[in-house]
Formats: C-alpha cells, sequence, structure tokens
C-alpha cells in the first residue's frame, strides 16, 4: 500500500481552497453589489463581465428582476402622489374654509353656506377615495382608547351619555373652535355608540374667552333613537380631563379616557325594585380593564391591515363626515345663542 505524505496533502489542501476562492470571488462580488441596491436605488444594476458563462446569466436575470421592481415602484410612486393631491385638495379646502368661516361673527345664512361648503369637501374627499379605490381612515384616535376598547363588551346601547373633555390653554392650538378641536372627538364616539343614529334636535352655547374662536361649549344633542348626548369641552382649564359616562338599562359606566381606566356598575340579574338596603344590593362593580398599547400605534396597524384588505377601517369616510357635520351643526347653534359673543379682535 502506497503512503502519501502529509506534506504533499496540505500542498494539495491549500491548492483546492485556493482554486475555489478564486472560482467563489465573483460571487462575493456580486454579493456586496446587491446588498448596495436599496429601494433609493433600483436605477443600479449588477456589472456583468461575461453574459455567456453562469455567473453572467446569473447577473442578467437578476438585473431583469430589479428592472421590474424599478417599473412597479414607480408607478406605486405615481399612484401614490396622483392620490395624496386628490386627497390633499378637499383637505386644504376644508381646513381653511372652516377656519375663515369660523373667525368671525356671521348672518345664519352665511353660517348655513359655510358649513354647506365644508361638508361638501367632505364629501369631495370620500368620493375621491372611492374612485381610486383607496381606503380612506378618520383619524378619531379616541375609538382605539384602552377604556373604550374595555367598555366594548359590556355596551348594549346607551340611552344617555355624558362626556367632558378639559385642556389647559395653549395659544398655538386655537386657530379653530374648540367644537372643531375637542369636542369632535366627543361627538364621533357618540354617533359610534348610538349606532349612527340621525340627531334630532341641538341645543348648545359657547363662549370665546382668550381666543378669536370658541375656547368652551356645551351641548345637548338628542337622537331618534330616544338616546341623548350632553358634550362639555373647554380648552381654558387648568387641568387636562377626558371622561365619559355611559347610562343604559341594565347599569352605566365610568370611563376614564385619560388613564383608560373605567368601571361597569352592573344591575345584578336576582335583583328586584324595592329590594337592597345599599348600593352594592343593587349592582355589581366591574372593573374593565383591556390590554396595555399605544392608541395611535393600533390606529396605524388597522389602517396597515385595511389597506391589506384583512378588515375594514374602524372610522372610516361617512362616520367621519357625520362627526364633522354634527361638529358643524353644535358651532352653527352655538353662534345664534344669546351667550355667543362677536370675535375678539
Amino acid at each position: 500500500m502506497r503512503s502519501v505524505s502529509l506534506p504533499a496533502v496540505a500542498i494539495a489542501g491549500l491548492g483546492g481552497y485556493s482554486l475555489a476562492r478564486q472560482a467563489l470571488l465573483p460571487v462575493e462580488r456580486m454579493a456586496d453589489r446587491a446588498r448596495t441596491i436599496t429601494a433609493e436605488r433600483l436605477s443600479d444594476r449588477l456589472t456583468v463581465e461575461n453574459p455567456d458563462d453562469e455567473m453572467g446569466r446569473l447577473a442578467v436575470v437578476f438585473n431583469e428582476t430589479l428592472g421590474r421592481l424599478e417599473a412597479s415602484f414607480e408607478q406605486m410612486r405615481r399612484f401614490t402622489a396622483d392620490v395624496s393631491h386628490q386627497l390633499r385638495t378637499p383637505l386644504t379646502a376644508l381646513r381653511s374654509v372652516g377656519e375663515v368661516g369660523l373667525r368671525e361673527h356671521r348672518d345664519d345664512a352665511t353660517y348655513k353656506s359655510i358649513i354647506g361648503s365644508m361638508l361638501e369637501e367632505a364629501d369631495r374627499l370620500i368620493a375621491a377615495a372611492a374612485a381610486k379605490g383607496v381606503q380612506l381612515q378618520v383619524g378619531h384616535i379616541e375609538r382605539y382608547n384602552r377604556a373604550i376598547r374595555a367598555a366594548e363588551p359590556y355596551l348594549d346601547g346607551p340611552r344617555y351619555i355624558e362626556s367632558l373633555r378639559l385642556a389647559p390653554f395653549q395659544p398655538r392650538g386655537t386657530d379653530v373652535a374648540v367644537v372643531l378641536d375637542l369636542m369632535i372627538h366627543d361627538l364621533d364616539l357618540v354617533l359610534h355608540l348610538t349606532g349612527g343614529a340621525e340627531a334630532t334636535e341641538v341645543r348648545a352655547s359657547g363662549l370665546s374667552v382668550l381666543s378669536s374662536h370658541l375656547d368652551l361649549a356645551n351641548a345637548r344633542v338628542e337622537f331618534s333613537n330616544g338616546a341623548v348626548a350632553l358634550a362639555t369641552a373647554s380648552r381654558v382649564s387648568r387641568e387636562r380631563v377626558r371622561r365619559l359616562r355611559l347610562f343604559q338599562p341594565n347599569g352605566y359606566f365610568s370611563l376614564d379616557l385619560a388613564t383608560g381606566g373605567g368601571e361597569f356598575m352592573q344591575l345584578r340579574s336576582d335583583w328586584r325594585p324595592g329590594t337592597g338596603s345599599q348600593l352594592s344590593d343593587v349592582v355589581e362593580r366591574v372593573a374593565l380593564e383591556a390590554p396595555e398599547a399605544d392608541a395611535l400605534a393600533l390606529e396605524l396597524q388597522s389602517f396597515v391591515h385595511a389597506v391589506q384588505g384583512d378588515r375594514e377601517v374602524v372610522v372610516g369616510g361617512a362616520e367621519g363626515r357625520a362627526a364633522l357635520a354634527l361638529a358643524l351643526r353644535v358651532a352653527d347653534v352655538v353662534k345664534s345663542t344669546p351667550l355667543a359673543a362677536p370675535a375678539a379682535g
């Protein structure tokens, strides 16, 4: 049996490694180049040294794939720019009309015209989204509030709703009336909780205290299904408060939207009228809890799921328009009350 010397084996091994290394160098160069091609650099291509060998053909196929990706990304950019322009136009007009229209004291006919213009722009926004086949979600973030999420399983047609939303004065946030700045979020919740029932009567009052717009307002809204809502909003408070109380046939809720906590005082199933000597004999306290989560993150996740087709948006264009219409109606009623003062100069 012929023996093989160790030096010969070592030399053969080194030679094989060197040949393999040389053979793989083009692959390493191609990989290094590919790593530099990002979504912002889809126009870059791999270098094709010899289109007739295996590595060259691989580079050609990779470049063709990059070309298709670049074309798709460019199509998406054009589509996004087109949609953004069509959606941005009514949004800009909506804000401009509202700011100018509600800045000064005007007659009833002018207010109605302003409100009609704002709702027309909202309709344009909804129509533009529908025409492009894109999802339209309105940013009423309180829908994702932890307290609201915790109360959802126990809700059973609230008949009387009270909301209180107070905030310290901040000059930067006074370019619109408090109804459109703060109260509108509670009005959206009210419409959601009443099942989108029609508002049959609105009574409201308010004052401009530290700005040229309404700084505090109170509204009572009656709905076609018999529900009643009382909403108060102020931005001249020394503290921040976001509370909601709901009353329904089997109990009432006390929700703190600021902390995300709350409780449900549920009527005991075995209670009979005229029995019991204390509150605990009539109702049982249910602590409301929901998983801790950032409301804004939940809102964005919800929109992503909607875009992917997994589910519907939580607050669609029609619901957003309904909240805007009710807020504008409240602001219009406030302007016609004796308390309303002409805008400050």
